[in-house]
C-alpha cells in the first residue's frame, strides 16, 4: 500500500508540473501576440520586462520537469497569474476602439 501511495503522490505531482508549464506557456505566448505599446498605455511593465519574466519561468519549468519544482513551481505560478490576471486584461483594452483608441 505504501509504494502505491507513492506512486499516485509522484503522479499528481508531475500533474502539478505540468500544469503550471501550461500556465507559464499561456501567458508567454499572450505576451508575445500583444503590441509593445499597449503595456507602457496600460501603465504596466514594458512588453520586454513581461516577456524576461514568463520566458525565465518557462525555463524554469523546463528544468524542473522531471522533479519536485517546489517553492520555484508556486513562484513561476504566481507570476504567470499576475500576468494573466492583471496585465493582460489592462493590456487587451489598449487596442484600437478601446479606451485610448
Amino acid at each position: 500500500m505504501r509504494v502505491y501511495g507513492l506512486c499516485m503522490s509522484f503522479g499528481l505531482v508531475q500533474l502539478l508540473d505540468l500544469g503550471v508549464f501550461l500556465l507559464a506557456l499561456c501567458a508567454f505566448v499572450d505576451a508575445l501576440i500583444r503590441p509593445a505599446p499597449a503595456f507602457v498605455a496600460a501603465g504596466k511593465q514594458t512588453k520586454q520586462i513581461w516577456l524576461l519574466i514568463l520566458g525565465a519561468c518557462l525555463f524554469v519549468t523546463l528544468i524542473g520537469m522531471g522533479g519536485f519544482l517546489g517553492l520555484l513551481g508556486a513562484v513561476v505560478a504566481v507570476a504567470a497569474i499576475v500576468y494573466l490576471v492583471d496585465v493582460r486584461p489592462a493590456v487587451r483594452a489598449m487596442r484600437p476602439g478601446g479606451p485610448w483608441g
